[in-house]
């Protein structure tokens, strides 16, 4: 059995201002609202055709400071320009921003409106090993940022391309499912 990610809901007290904030800085669209049980309503929300949402909002959060029970929620951006948008986008919204690259990834950390840790990030070609991190000048080219992060992380444990690391994970899954 191959389980793939589909979407996450939210607890939200101010629902109107979450629904500002996804829709119009990060660009998701609703696709969907309604009541549920308790009385309380569900709105959906996605930027993926073949998903109906990928972020749902239950209306009736209680507390309103940073959420204790997840750290972030990530999302993939296909290209560096798309990556480099957003971050004008964040910038206009005067949020504060982490750029972390984790060798595997140019990452950008923030909190939404109700503190719930956010990262929008674009695959680097290459895979090291887990946890790394180090901080990324958003303002490099593209050429330069890919300079600075092999220099940060050749030398780290199973730094390598990550087609490489895809194939092997494709064996292992493989293997473990017994389909090899």
């Amino acid at each position: 059995m191959a389980l793939s990610w589909s979407h996450a809901v939210l607890f939200v007290h101010d629902e109107q201002r979450m629904l500002d904030f996804y829709t119009r800085v990060l660009g998701f669209q609703v696709t969907d609202a309604g009541p549920i049980s308790g009385g309380r309503k569900i709105t959906f929300l996605s930027q993926e055709a073949a998903e109906h949402h990928q972020v749902a909002f239950i209306a009736g959060r209680e507390d309103v400071g940073p959420s204790n029970s997840h750290a972030h929620l990530a999302f993939r951006v296909e290209d560096m320009p798309e990556l480099r948008a957003l971050i004008g986008r964040l910038q206009a919204e005067s949020l504060e921003l982490r750029p972390t690259s984790h060798g595997n990834t140019w990452s950008v950390y923030f909190q939404d409106p109700e503190q719930n840790g956010i990262e929008i990030f674009r695959d680097t070609p290459w895979q090291v090993k887990q946890p790394a991190g180090e901080t990324w000048d958003m303002t490099l080219d593209d050429e330069a940022l890919l300079a600075w992060t092999r220099e940060k992380f050749q030398d780290a444990e199973r730094f390598g391309p990550q087609a490489d690391y895809i194939a092997r994970r494709e064996r292992e899954l493989a293997a473990a499912s017994g389909d090899d």
